[in-house]
């Protein structure tokens, strides 16, 4: 796999989480440490995108 295709992966893997977290925001009664955890690990992937386009 080469640097761009793992990048292209992290950023789709990204994008799904956005939508994740979007939707769970808007649920009535949603589960606030859920919530974190989707975001915690979307800022993960954003850091790793961010570092592999440094090299």
């Amino acid at each position: 796999m080469t640097i761009a295709s793992h990048i292209q992966e992290l950023k789709r893997k990204h994008t799904s989480l956005s939508v994740a977290v979007e939707k769970a925001q808007q649920q009535a009664g949603s589960d606030s440490v859920q919530i974190a955890d989707l975001k915690k690990k979307k800022l993960r992937l954003k850091e790793e995108i961010g570092r592999l386009n440094r090299v």
